[in-house]
């Protein structure tokens, strides 16, 4: 049988956050922070995986990190 939960302490609680970075070169020297993503990660341990928030739906983030 397959686990499912945290691949760190196989906690099943998450939390999602959106987070913006800069890039490189004149993206950073001016702060546009034009990269966008999702944070999931475990309640239990603090484990985090990015998800590209253009490209990502949120139901399937949260399939992903949990299995």
């Amino acid at each position: 049988m397959e686990s499912k939960g945290c691949v760190k302490c196989g906690g099943t609680e998450v939390g999602t956050k959106d987070v913006a970075m800069t890039g490189t070169g004149l993206s950073k020297l001016m702060d546009i922070q034009h990269n966008t993503f999702t944070v999931v990660f475990c309640k239990k341990c603090g484990y985090s995986e990015f998800y590209n928030k253009q490209t990502s739906k949120g139901s399937n983030i949260l399939d992903l990190f949990l299995g």
